[in-house]
């Protein structure tokens, strides 16, 4: 194996990309890290309105009023929003090997890694963040209610040992587009933003604390140009 796959490329989009092409992107991506023929990536993207359903979706928890397009992600979990303003980062690792202090060939361990970077990531913008056990996802105290309330999301697809899909962050999505799903199955707990927190936060500022807490978490990047 050369040095130039044990890398991870850490790819940053500035426009929406349309879930089907990610979708392919995804897999071209992942066979191709099976088999040793492109570099590992963490891909930044953003998508149009529009909600996936993972493998445990339920009929039932789709409301969609504004009949937004939906898909099969073919990811663990049930339903989620994706739209504008929800920053996605699609992971695309090697699990055969570790990564920082992530061991080889452990999926809880990396759903746990993937958690504990949101919350570093979160609290580098000022937000405390944390996981309740029974509840899929990342928590915080709502600015305005002092609620509970979800501000990021996992949803994790595992081939071979390759991972894909991965998280999203909501930085300052349309909120009220999340009431046409019961997000990842949970009826009592809202949904929130990092705009809630600070209105002048931006996605860039996102991608940074992203980057900054990835590196510190399982080691260096190479940046796509």
């Amino acid at each position: 194996m050369t040095q130039f796959y044990e890398e991870i490329i850490w790819q940053e989009d500035g426009t929406p990309c349309p879930y089907p092409d990610a979708l392919e992107f995804m897999r071209q991506q992942v066979e191709a890290i099976h088999l040793q023929q492109a570099p590992q990536r963490i891909w930044l993207t953003e998508h149009p309105p529009l909600y996936t359903a993972g493998t445990s979706a339920k009929p039932e928890d789709l409301i969609n009023p504004h009949n937004y397009p939906t898909f099969e992600a073919g990811r663990g979990g049930q339903w989620t929003y994706h739209g504008p303003g929800q920053r996605i980062a699609y992971v695309m690792l090697d699990l055969t090997r570790p990564h920082g202090p992530l061991p080889a060939r452990d999926v809880r361990a990396f759903v746990q890694m993937l958690e504990r970077w949101l919350i570093m990531s979160l609290q580098s913008l000022n937000v405390d963040a944390f996981t309740r056990e029974g509840r899929i996802g990342v928590w915080c105290l709502d600015a305005r209610n002092g609620l509970e309330t979800k501000i990021a999301a996992l949803g994790i697809r595992v081939t071979r040992w390759v991972s894909w899909h991965g998280i999203s962050l909501n930085v300052s999505p349309a909120l009220s587009d999340f009431e046409g799903i019961i997000p990842c199955g949970i009826r009592n707990y809202g949904v929130t933003s990092l705009h809630r927190f600070n209105p002048s936060l931006t996605m860039s500022d996102a991608d940074a604390a992203l980057l900054k807490n990835w590196t510190a978490l399982f080691g260096p990047v190479t940046r796509q140009s």
